[in-house]
């Protein structure tokens, strides 16, 4: 582990008027993690020979894109230019900017005060920063907003100021302008958070109570609890309790992050730090779990806790079947760095024995899939992603439905979907394409209100199943790249949905098979067919590619036989010796395709699951 800067402050229970919790939030790609690297250098602790770019970013992943996925947590040592004796401590959290880690980012804001709301001063508002202030005034936070990139050519700060006062409700001189990059307005700003974020308030004497706001696995100490302390203090040694599972631990070392952990005699109100005690499974530190003393502990835990549900399936297969425990194994790792990941297993007639793997959404499919094929050199298979689905029968049986496979034969009464409360915002010019769009998606418009005189905010209640899909890619070039899109769920509502199969040769192939609505089922089936009719190799025989909804035939394709010349041979003579040869060729073909198995081979497969055309929403930057 690397040593700590010798400037690093050792963390000790530091008077709570004199603690800041604060954390940043934006949309992706506004420049979060560049502002914590200025933070980071100005405060002093982390010395310049060690700074390098997006040095909260721990994973190769979060590098290379540019994204925050995991938060983290500083402790920052800074005395304002006002009082310039009295050096307080700042705990800055880096959140993600993506719709995918909204529940992180909740908990984030529940370990703090105060929020930097971060806009780019040449995009403007974007719809994950409403999503994220909205969170923010839900947890009465004090809001400092910030314009950052205002040293780019294309930069409008005193526009995008009014805009952003005008949604916040302050006067256009009380927005901040910096530049992340240069350093320029920084200082300025760690004054305004000392000035305007309130001191946390907690009760020293009562027992203690802590919020876990993150927990990550460390190979060699197990798993790494972040949390802050609300109410009373925590000490070294000391045995505590997990108020949500109940379990105990005893407390091998606490102490703070300055950026590198920092061991400490214990942490008092206010105060935010980690904790480890030598557990091997980050499910029992779920984010948003009290912890308190096991004797004589808090008897109510802190509000907010609730399990993070999965809201899009996909199926994982190992592309060769022997490479089954190797999987299963990768998925456990990931799992102890990933408590929002859910998996169990399944087969799959055409695939072989795999996983339906539950995700927040495709930003988080896309990076499990590549964190197992970089990290673990696995080649996998991943089925189109689906959401879950509940079906209630006639009979008044209900089934929970998370892959195609699973949906019910028989009488159905009513199949209900997830819904979501989809936010838009996009250059008002475009607001045709957007609605046009949206319509297309079975949307409802719930509002509509303009920023400004040219942006405009769209409000839709659109079922998750149409966004899950193509719908962001879509969204991008109706919109020339942009509109932004941010997305939370409602609920539920019935809907006229119907499971389509694809037939090869009459037997149903289960990884091809899809959920839809009635209305597109037919342009579904059409579309496999198709594709399938180009990627499957010709036969010795005709091969029907069929779509069918239960026993009824909704499309079809065939596949042409490869006809051999038996005639090649014949240099002329009597014409009943050829058509003897044609009729045995007919015979054997007929015979063939009683007996025949269309193989499929990989490469089809792959193709035709393929959902890397269908996350253009995960590789794209919000």
């Amino acid at each position: 582990m690397p040593a700590t800067p010798s400037n690093a402050p050792e963390p000790s229970r530091t008077d709570s008027a004199l603690i800041r919790n604060f954390c940043i939030i934006a949309h992706i790609d506004h420049g979060k993690s560049t502002l914590a690297d200025r933070m980071l250098q100005l405060t002093g602790v982390v010395e310049q020979r060690q700074m390098r770019a997006q040095y909260l970013d721990r994973m190769d992943i979060e590098r290379e894109r540019g994204i925050t996925i995991k938060s983290q947590a500083v402790r920052m040592p800074w005395a304002p230019s006002s009082e310039a004796d009295t050096p307080h401590v700042l705990n800055m959290i880096d959140t993600p900017g993506h719709v995918d880690f909204t529940y992180e980012v909740s908990r984030s804001l529940a370990a703090c005060e105060g929020c930097i709301l971060l806009v780019d001063a040449a995009q403007g508002i974007e719809a994950q920063t409403l999503a994220n202030l909205y969170l923010a005034m839900e947890h009465d936070l004090t809001i400092i907003p910030v314009l950052n990139k205002i040293d780019l050519p294309a930069a409008q700060p005193e526009k995008f100021a009014a805009e952003l006062a005008h949604l916040i409700g302050c006067g256009t001189e009380e927005v901040l302008k910096v530049s992340a990059k240069t350093g320029e307005g920084v200082e300025e700003l760690l004054d305004e958070v000392v000035r305007q974020v309130p001191a946390p308030v907690g009760t020293v004497d009562s027992p203690a109570r802590a919020m876990i706001f993150d927990s990550v696995y460390d190979a060699y100490r197990g798993v790494v609890t972040y949390v802050k302390v609300v109410d009373g203090q925590l000490s070294r040694r000391e045995r505590i309790r997990m108020m949500s599972t109940g379990a105990t631990h005893e407390l091998l070392e606490i102490g703070a992050n300055s950026p590198e952990m920092t061991p400490a005699d214990g942490l008092g109100v206010g105060e935010v730090g980690y904790l480890i005690t030598g557990v091997k499974d980050v499910r029992q530190s779920k984010v948003g779990d009290t912890v308190t003393q096991q004797s004589k502990g808090a008897e109510e835990p802190l509000p907010g806790y609730k399990d993070p549900k999965p809201m899009v399936f996909s199926g994982l297969y190992p592309l060769d079947g022997s490479d089954y425990p190797e999987l299963r194994d990768a998925l456990d790792k990931l799992l102890l760095n990933d408590a929002a990941l859910t998996y169990e297993p399944e087969t799959s007639a055409a695939l072989g024995f795999g996983f339906r793997v539950g995700f927040l959404g495709l930003l988080h499919l896309e990076v499990i899939r590549e964190r197992l094929e970089r990290e673990f050199g696995l080649d996998l298979i991943a089925t189109a992603p689906n959401v879950v689905y509940r079906v209630r029968m006639e009979d008044g049986d209900e089934h929970v439905v998370t892959n195609p496979s699973e949906f019910p034969t028989g009488k159905i009464d009513t199949v209900h979907e997830p819904v979501v409360r989809a936010t838009l915002i996009a250059p008002s010019e475009f607001i045709g394409a957007i609605m046009e769009l949206c319509q297309g998606r079975r949307g409802s418009l719930q509002g509509m209100d303009y920023l400004s005189e040219e942006r405009v905010e769209l409000r839709y209640t659109l079922p998750l199943a149409e966004i899950v899909f193509d719908f962001f890619d879509a969204l991008k070039s109706k919109t020339r790249g942009y509109a932004s899109l941010d997305y939370e769920p409602t609920g539920e509502q019935s809907a006229d949905l119907v499971k389509v199969d694809i037939l090869l040769q009459g037997e149903k192939v289960d990884a091809f098979s899809a959920i839809v609505h009635k209305d597109k089922a037919y342009a579904y089936g059409t579309r496999m067919a198709n594709k399938l009719r180009e990627l499957i190799p010709r036969q010795q025989f005709e091969v029907p590619i069929q779509a069918a909804i239960g026993a009824r035939i909704i499309a079809r394709e065939t596949i042409r036989a490869i006809r051999k010349d038996v005639l090649a041979k014949c240099y002329g003579g009597d014409i009943s010796r050829k058509r003897k040869l044609l009729e045995r060729q007919k015979e054997g073909k007929r015979r063939m395709k009683v007996v025949g198995r269309v193989e499929v081979p990989q490469e089809a497969f792959i193709a035709a699951l393929s959902s890397d055309d269908s996350t253009g929403e995960a590789k794209a930057k919000k």
